[in-house]
């Protein structure tokens, strides 16, 4: 079985959430003998590393652009830095050049997930999409913003996206993936004919049992004698860290050995300079670190993990929080801001600790009773582990999607 993957973005430079997933998804179908090739779009820089090449998957890359006129670059690059409104014309011809796929599976939405679904149309293959953010399961605010954002510049792309029946992604999909139960519930209820399976990422924990807090302390001096606090995620408004940039005067006041470090690429670089001046303002410098984005299964961030007190995540919106996951992975406590995925996987005050967003003494007590007793919190650690251990193994969930995928070959060959 050999199965095409469209992605919206794979830059090793800004990898984040969703390119470990892919990573590991492809990793765990090779183990069910499934031959991934990954179509995503080229960039601009040279790639010094790809992580899923040196994993031994097969890579093509092809030309993508934003199609608004009347933008910023900054806003142009900020587009493709989270892989919104793409579109491809050479993705067609190389796509319809695959002579033995048996599967397409579009990461992508929008335009570039409408050429994977034509073109699945076009060869009688399934089309499998997966949707990795919140489409339906998003906060008010953020929908808000999204579509103001459709409305910045004369958008020339639409006509394609029509050509493309992007708008039919879902409708013409004949499996559609999502990592979120409420996402599931509330496309059911729009999609009721369609099969709409909760397919969650995968850790794996073998990555994590290796003791790598030396190159977290190596590559980071400042870390050393502290009580390490840890937020993981991409420098995004939607990642909320200048929400924990305001609280950490608060935290260091209560806790003077604390450091607090924000890991992740900048794919907002307006959002990461307001950061980084408000930290200067704020006099904390030596405080919060900013380590910039790391590859995939780094062995200073799993570091960085099994060194933390806490690890902390603020996001506005997280369809799942695989950051939730390696962090018990690695033996870590987990304090999260109440969205769909956190509240899918933490059990208050059992495997990990939610917080109002709006209530920032509630974020403030949840860190004391893990600082305080750290004897109740390895006990929390430990069963976040086990819920990992048990429910979210890369192989298991691969097999499970390799059978979906075998379910809808056969289908397929049976209606032609």
């Amino acid at each position: 079985m050999r199965v095409v993957h469209v992605l919206r973005k794979l830059d090793p430079a800004e990898w984040g959430g969703t390119e470990t997933a892919i990573e590991r998804l492809c990793g765990g179908l090779r183990e069910h003998g499934v031959e991934s090739v990954l179509y995503c779009p080229r960039i601009a820089h040279a790639i010094k590393d790809d992580p899923l090449v040196r994993a031994g998957h097969e890579v093509q890359r092809f030309n993508a652009f934003v199609p608004v006129l009347g933008i910023s670059p900054e806003r142009k690059r900020q587009m493709i830095a989270v892989g919104g409104n793409l579109l491809s014309f050479d993705l067609v011809s190389s796509l319809l050049c695959e002579n033995t796929a048996s599967v397409v599976h579009s990461h992508a939405l929008g335009r570039i997930g409408g050429i994977a679904l034509m073109v699945a149309r076009q060869r009688r293959l399934p089309f499998v999409v997966t949707i990795h953010g919140g489409v339906l399961d998003l906060p008010h605010r953020l929908k808000l913003e999204f579509n103001q954002s459709l409305k910045q510049g004369w958008d020339w792309g639409r006509l394609f996206g029509l050509l493309f029946h992007s708008h039919r992604l879902f409708r013409d999909a004949d499996a559609i993936l999502t990592c979120n139960e409420k996402e599931a519930d509330l496309l059911r209820e729009r999609y009721p004919s369609k099969s709409i399976v909760v397919q969650p990422h995968g850790v794996p924990t073998a990555a994590y049992e290796s003791d790598c807090r030396d190159a977290a302390r190596a590559s980071f001096p400042q870390i050393r004698g502290r009580q390490l606090l840890l937020n993981v995620g991409r420098i995004d408004p939607v990642k909320n860290q200048a929400w924990l940039v305001e609280q950490s005067s608060e935290i260091f006041r209560r806790f003077p050995e604390t450091i607090l470090v924000l890991a992740g690429p900048c794919t907002d670089e307006a959002y990461g300079e307001s950061i980084r001046t408000r930290i200067a303002a704020l006099g904390l410098q030596e405080r919060i670190l900013l380590t910039g984005g790391f590859g995939s299964s780094d062995p200073r961030l799993i570091g960085l993990m099994q060194q933390a007190r806490a690890l902390i995540l603020c996001s506005i919106s997280e369809t799942f929080g695989l950051v939730l996951l390696e962090g018990w992975a690695a033996g870590t406590v987990v304090l999260a801001s109440q969205t769909s995925g956190a509240k899918a996987l933490v059990e208050q005050g059992k495997n990990g600790w939610l917080f109002d967003l709006e209530n920032a003494a509630e974020f403030h007590d949840a860190l004391a009773a893990v600082l305080n007793d750290p004897v109740r919190g390895k006990d929390m650690s430990e069963r976040g582990k086990q819920l990992v251990l048990n429910r979210y193994s890369v192989s298991a969930l691969a097999g499970r999607l390799k059978t979906l995928y075998q379910a809808l070959i056969e289908e397929r060959q049976c209606a032609t």
